[in-house]
């Protein structure tokens, strides 16, 4: 597996912005230019020249002046480790904390650039427990019907009785390298552990996130597939370590 150095790369948090701004706006438009990210930052055209030179020099995007803006494949990998860590901590706030969206969406934006890889990792492994175990639901659950945590809600849905005898649902899990092109699944959790276990999260390997195996190699490695939006290559190994719901 090649070394991803995106990790230390050393740039200042309004270099990121400006990098997942083009994300976006190349997501929702399909392109991007200096005076859409100047509209969409509130910055004057001036000021996004200036950074787009930089993002250039540290070969994150290919610009030339007056000229549509694309992300390099080191430009990709650094904005899926940022827009990751983003929706790690959005989903976090709201899925778990209840936040409001607007709020989640802001506190993300200040965090995202300065979590560490180990704050990630256990906080994937919190999601990970909380959408798979059955102990984890069920927490989750009395978390948030839980009248002295949230008394906005004026009393508790159910009985703690009823909720000890509930059942959760049963799901039939399979490796990503299980799958053949074509197929889809959900990601459920990541096995893989160090080095490895680090780069899928970076790549946007979250619970519940959606992959399309899009072709394997002849001899079953590589393997092909497109997550976010983004077209990426798994040695089998790494595949095997990503657990899956087929949808």
């Amino acid at each position: 597996m090649a070394v991803d150095n995106t990790a230390n790369l050393q740039m200042s948090e309004s270099l990121e912005d400006y990098l997942e701004t083009i994300y976006h706006l190349v997501k929702q438009k399909k392109v991007a230019r200096v005076k859409d990210i100047a509209a969409e930052r509130s910055v004057s055209m001036a000021s996004v020249s200036t950074a787009m030179r930089r993002l250039a020099d540290l070969d994150l995007i290919h610009y030339r002046q007056r000229e549509y803006i694309e992300l390099t494949p080191k430009g990709e990998s650094v904005v899926r480790r940022i827009v990751t860590r983003h929706e790690i901590m959005h989903r976090f706030f709201t899925e778990i904390l209840q936040v409001d969206d607007k709020i989640a969406d802001e506190d993300a934006c200040q965090i995202e650039h300065h979590i560490s890889d180990q704050t990630v990792d256990r906080l994937v492994r919190l999601l990970e427990f909380l959408e798979n175990c059955e102990d984890g639901r069920n927490l989750l659950q009395l978390f948030q019907s839980c009248h002295t945590i949230n008394p906005e809600l004026g009393g508790c849905v159910e009985t703690c009785e009823r909720r000890r005898r509930r059942r959760g649902r049963e799901t039939l899990l399979c490796t990503l390298a299980d799958l053949k092109p074509g197929s889809r699944a959900l990601v459920a959790r990541i096995q893989a552990k160090g080095a490895v276990r680090q780069r899928l999260i970076d790549m946007g390997m979250l619970p519940h996130t959606e992959i399309e195996v899009e072709r394997v190699a002849p001899s079953g490695d590589p393997i092909w597939i497109r997550i976010r939006g983004f077209n990426l290559s798994l040695r089998k190994h790494e595949a095997a370590g990503i657990m899956v719901n087929p949808v």
